[in-house]
């Protein structure tokens, strides 16, 4: 039976060990370090040598520089904080301030950012930049305030950052279309990447990203498609000695941040933070460039085949996935992208 003394004794830790876990709550939704400090966490699932996460660091240096110290940017690459889905939803809880996300995993949460996923939506990169520079690209990010029934998603969009185009690659020649028939092929788990996937006759795998090496290495699929800096990066040439330009699909990455926390920044704290960010997006397309023709030329030393393959059997053959998913509001959108082609 318990004495007073001990019963005061529990009382006092179950009240100090609430008050700490509301200050450790607190502290991780805003950073505010004891020094007036404003720390913001930010995560991507990207390795620190990826021209990404370059874009990241140059938008945490532009925001001390800015802020004179006053706010700071804590980086979480190679997914430490959880895959994008859950960065996401730590967003939208207000747990996780920022995020470096790509439009695709966007599109699960805002039905209109699946356009970006559809096939052969730009003309060429020069449309895709285009596209994200104009009007047609801020209202997109405008568009992640808002969920598709209208109330308040718990995201806000800051800038883009370049992701090129999306390839297909194997453990196997693939020099045209219909070498990928039959092909399983891991991809985001995105309908439109698993429609277009389909629409070649390859079977559609959705694997996360940290464990796609070993499911390469191991045959649970036999080739998957993304850029050639993440190719490289992520060192899959060790595994996929076959790579096809297809230029597929042209995903532009997003760096987000929780709508709650943005509006627990000051107004100068909000400036800071969106003229880093759209610094930043200007270094990373820098970085971009740079990386992917390091990354062609690593492929190459690396013994990897590379495939310019005709890409009207591509075209054709996904036509009905583009199809499929131009309902009123998104083919308004698409009608917009496509008076933007050179």
């Amino acid at each position: 039976m318990l004495n007073k003394k001990n019963s005061n004794f529990i009382v006092g830790f179950l009240v100090g060990l609430v008050c700490a876990s509301m200050l450790f709550a607190l502290l991780g939704r805003r950073g505010e370090s004891g020094e007036g400090v404003t720390r913001l966490k930010i995560g991507h699932s990207l390795p620190t040598s990826h021209p990404v996460h370059a874009g990241v660091e140059h938008m945490a240096q532009r925001v001390d520089e800015l802020s004179g110290g006053r706010m700071a940017l804590d980086i979480f690459s190679n997914s430490q904080l959880g895959n994008e889905t859950q960065m996401l939803e730590q967003i939208q809880a207000g747990t996780l301030a920022m995020i470096k996300v790509g439009g695709g995993s966007l599109g699960d949460f805002i039905p209109l950012f699946k356009v970006f996923s559809l096939p052969y939506l730009f003309h060429s990169p020069e449309h895709y930049w285009e596209v994200l520079e104009s009007e047609v690209g801020a209202e997109m990010l405008t568009a992640l305030d808002t969920t598709a029934a209208g109330g308040p998603s718990g995201f806000k969009g800051l800038c883009y950052y370049d992701a090129g185009s999306r390839n297909f690659y194997a453990d196997r020649a693939i020099p045209d279309a219909a070498s990928l028939q039959g092909l399983k092929i891991r991809v985001q788990n995105n309908p439109v990447a698993m429609d277009l996937v389909s629409a070649l006759d390859a079977a559609p795998t959705p694997i996360s990203w940290g464990e796609l090496f070993t499911s390469l290495q191991q045959g649970v699929v036999d080739g998957a498609e993304n850029n050639p800096p993440s190719f490289v990066s992520n060192r899959h040439f060790e595994v996929c000695k076959h790579f096809m330009f297809s230029h597929h699909s042209m995903v532009p990455d997003v760096v987000v941040v929780s709508s709650s926390i943005w509006e627990e920044l000051s107004e100068r704290e909000q400036t800071w933070l969106k003229q880093a960010a759209e610094e930043s997006s200007l270094y990373q397309r820098e970085a971009w460039a740079k990386a992917s023709l390091e990354a062609v030329h690593t492929m190459k030393e690396a013994g990897v085949t590379l495939y310019e393959p005709d890409l009207a059997p591509f075209i054709h053959a996904t036509e009905p996935v583009r199809a499929k998913y131009s309902g009123v509001a998104m083919q308004t959108l698409l009608e917009k992208i496509e008076a933007l082609a050179p």
